[in-house]
């Protein structure tokens, strides 16, 4: 059997999560190699001539010679390469680009700070704790909001902003943030939860644990 074009360079982390998920999703053959982040191997010279930030993840087309790294690029790449996961017509293609956009800038960059100010943290910061708190809440109640009169979040259609939104809410559960209140947002991160691509992909290089 020829190897896969892919490579997917990864930890068990909500940003590795997203790629796990979508090349599940897509039924694309890869080859997974597991950058341990807790050993620094996000450090050593192989990595960053891949990806000079340090970060996870890293795709890899042999084919095509791309090497992309941030998570939304590569979920953009897939869906491109691939022809789903993101609408063709112009309203739900770009609604699901602007829902990842928004995940990328915003929803997961303040799920992070949360994270570690409540569970990382050694010295307690409760005005940072507090914060963030309310930052992500509001989070929430915007994805609450937005689920309330469709399925998805960019429409009919599951696509790669619900992948992005899915695998940092799989980690804030993990820790114990509870969203459940949250009505239309619990309902469509459980419908999420049990897709058989969905289950594999966060098991990918191996499941996350809380602090």
């Amino acid at each position: 059997m020829p190897d896969p074009a892919f490579e997917l360079y990864t930890d068990s982390s909500p940003n590795g999560f997203k790629i796990t998920i979508a090349l599940e999703e897509l039924g694309l053959p890869y080859r997974l190699v597991h950058v341990n982040i807790d050993l620094g191997e996000h450090r050593h010279e192989d990595f960053l001539a891949l990806n000079p930030a340090g970060r996870i993840p890293v795709l890899v087309d042999r084919k095509a010679g791309i090497v992309l790294f941030e998570s939304a690029a590569i979920l953009l790449y897939l869906a491109q390469h691939s022809g789903q996961l993101l609408e063709q017509a112009a309203q739900p293609r770009w609604a699901a680009i602007t829902w990842l956009m928004y995940h990328s800038a915003s929803m997961g960059p303040l799920l992070g700070q949360r994270v570690h100010f409540e569970c990382f943290e050694p010295i307690p910061n409760p005005a940072a704790q507090k914060r963030y708190r309310a930052l992500t809440e509001d989070a929430f109640a915007l994805l609450d909001q937005q689920l309330a009169t469709r399925p998805w979040l960019a429409g009919e259609s599951y696509s790669i902003a619900d992948i992005a939104s899915f695998a940092w809410l799989h980690i804030a559960e993990i820790v114990g943030f509870d969203f459940s209140s949250y009505r239309h947002l619990n309902r469509w991160y459980r419908q999420i939860e049990q897709r058989p691509a969905v289950q594999c992909g966060i098991r990918l290089p191996t499941p996350a644990t809380g602090p």
